[in-house]
């Protein structure tokens, strides 16, 4: 098999992993609090990218970096996972996943608008085109069917979802300055965002030695939604000729999610969240890829 079809074989394994997860969390939070699943989800990814570096003779390398770059480490690890997830999964557990998870895939746009004051970008009229766009699919979503009536969902979890990108947007541009290890630094990125979520759920009261049955679930979150699809999708990007190659596969994950809340949590999808999430989709990828006519 040629590396470029290995490529597109673990970018699909990795998309069809994160297709299953809104599915994963809406299942997980019937079992514990949304503090409690993070903790749980987070330790499992820990523990799978410790593996990995121990595989890859990399472990070593946690051990020797400085203070200020330990320091960097805890502040990524406060926005991802800690606040990203604590955020996310509170708009989960008060929104239908249908609802939840396409709000959330509005951060590429938001990176964008970030960049300007963070990393002195500057930004194309087509990105206000595209911004516009991706909203347009927001209100579409956040209506349920219902137009004419956008208080059919939780206010709350509406913000914290769209929210929830503006976290994740940062997490990215702060990562970008780091150029250390990507496997490395996820690593520490969970080691400190798992102390601090015990520490959460030790303040709250709240963490609990949950029976196997509770507990799989959330350990299912924390292995395919944040530890091997993670090391699939890297592997992938390694692999492949471009990034563009498969960098736009994984718009497939939200479709295909639609797919798995409706069989296994029996969510009606609405007709509002298909249209909605197409136009979210389509800004995305008209923002990201700019078409330019060519003279002959």
């Amino acid at each position: 098999m040629s590396p470029q079809n290995k490529a597109y074989l673990y970018a699909a394994l990795a998309i069809l992993f994160w297709s299953t997860v809104p599915t994963a969390f809406k299942i997980a939070l019937t079992q514990l609090s949304f503090p409690e699943l993070v903790f749980y989800a987070s330790l499992s990814s820990l523990t799978v990218l410790g593996i990995a570096l121990g595989v890859k003779g990399k472990l070593r390398e946690v051990l020797g970096f400085s203070a200020g770059q330990y320091l960097s480490s805890a502040l990524l690890g406060l926005f991802n996972p800690f606040l990203y997830y604590l955020i996310l999964l509170k708009a989960y557990s008060v929104l239908p996943a249908q609802v939840a998870q396409p709000l959330n895939m509005i951060w590429p746009i938001v990176l964008v608008f970030l960049s300007v004051p963070l990393l002195g970008q500057k930004i194309a009229p087509r990105s206000f085109v595209a911004l516009f766009i991706c909203f347009a699919g927001v209100f579409l979503i956040s209506s349920q069917g219902k137009v004419w009536n956008i208080r059919s969902s939780d206010p709350l979890g509406v913000a914290l979802a769209t929210g929830s990108s503006v976290i994740w947007s940062l997490y990215w541009v702060f990562n970008m300055r780091d150029k250390r290890d990507e496997e490395t630094k996820l690593f520490l990125n969970f080691f400190f965002a798992t102390l601090f979520i015990l520490f959460l759920n030790l303040l709250m009261g709240r963490l609990r030695v949950p029976s196997l049955v509770h507990i799989l679930p959330a350990v299912y979150v924390g292995l395919f939604e944040m530890g091997f699809a993670f090391l699939l999708w890297m592997k992938a990007l390694r692999l492949s000729r471009s990034t563009d190659y498969i960098s736009t596969l994984v718009y497939l994950a939200p479709f295909l999610s639609l797919v798995f809340v409706h069989r296994f949590i029996g969510e009606h999808i609405y007709w509002t969240t298909v249209i909605g999430l197409v136009l979210i989709v389509t800004g995305i990828l008209y923002q990201k890829f700019p078409y330019n006519r060519q003279k002959n």
